[in-house]
């Protein structure tokens, strides 16, 4: 609305009230704008009141702005931008994140290119520290009497074959890691497998120390010497308990290599055993302890066969869980 009145005095005045848009409608002011009249001209105005508004000018606001509604408006713009803000950061936590795959993706790939060939260098270690000086090493090289020469050179090609046996094992375990770093690989063998393994053990451990025993007691004749005694039986007693050591660290560390330990050293134990009885012809060795070598050939081929029907075992034991596991997966 404007109004136009006349001062009574020469300079009159001429007040206007601005109405202002709404994004405007915090400020209000009046402007009063002089006009000079003549001094002589009196003329009597009447009030005029003009009810339209211009068509660009929007409609008053039928109430004041109060400060809650300042405060919602900034509520809401700050809302607004916690919103853009939380997408940001739900969104970059998910590129990190794929990134970061990505790249532990890669020295994934690049550690299966430098196990695969552990599949052929670990059986070749194997056979060349075990069978090959065993098997084309002649007798008469290793094997200059009953002295203690004769004893240390035979314990170095079993210590040889005790290198060789570990690195294979060490192989064989960064093969059957899972190819997931993340993922544990425990593998821990049942208590009646570590049970029956140490009976066997022990039983192939105390066999010749009984036979021993009874040779220096006069039980069994003729005696035999303590050095011809270590010649045929010391490098066998030495690696039985490497072997047991070598199992119970196995068993403790829950390495997946625990169901292999056993069948890699009793291997060469029988080849071991087979040489003992070609330094026995050499020794002249008494009967009883030749039936006592060849007792001890036939056991352990009898614990090899139990050990290769585990691997067995456990093979179906493996396919039997995956069946298992993969309904569970599909029904999850």
């Amino acid at each position: 609305m404007a109004s136009l009145a006349q001062a009574p005095s020469a300079m009159s005045t001429v007040g206007v009230l601005w109405t202002l848009p709404r994004s405007m409608r915090l400020v209000n002011f009046k402007s009063v704008i002089p006009v000079v009249t003549s001094p002589c001209t009196h003329v009597k105005h009447s009030p005029l009141c003009c009810t339209k508004l211009t068509p660009w000018e929007p409609s008053p606001a039928s109430h004041a702005p109060t400060d809650d509604a300042d405060y919602k408006i900034l509520n809401k713009n700050s809302n607004i931008f916690e919103t853009l803000s939380s997408d940001n950061t739900a969104e970059a936590p998910a590129t990190k994140t794929e990134e970061v795959t990505d790249a532990n993706n890669q020295p994934l790939v690049q550690l299966q290119f430098l196990k695969w060939p552990m599949w052929l260098l670990g059986p070749c270690i194997l056979l060349g520290t075990g069978m090959v000086p065993t098997l084309w090493l002649p007798i008469s090289s290793i094997f200059l009497g009953p002295n203690i020469a004769s004893l240390l050179s035979l314990i170095g090609l079993d210590c040889i074959f005790n290198i060789g046996a570990t690195l294979f094992l060490l192989m064989a375990d960064s093969c059957a890691r899972s190819k997931n770093t993340t993922r544990a690989c425990n593998s821990k063998p049942p208590f009646s497998y570590k049970f029956w393994n140490m009976v066997a053990n022990t039983t192939g451990f105390i066999i010749p120390l009984l036979m021993l025993f009874g040779s220096q007691k006069g039980f069994l004749q003729p005696q035999l010497p303590f050095i011809p005694f270590a010649v045929l039986l010391g490098p066998y007693l030495l690696l039985l308990s490497i072997q047991i050591l070598t199992e119970m660290l196995t068993w403790h560390w829950q390495s997946p290599v625990w169901l292999v330990t056993p069948v890699v050293y009793e291997s060469y134990r029988v080849l071991q055993l087979m040489r003992g009885l070609k330094l026995g012809a050499e020794l002249s060795a008494p009967a009883w302890i030749v039936h006592t070598v060849r007792g001890l050939v036939c056991w352990w081929i009898l614990i090899l066969g139990v050990q290769l029907m585990r691997v067995a075992w456990f093979a179906g034991f493996t396919s039997q869980a995956r069946r298992q596991q993969s309904p569970a997966s599909a029904d999850g």
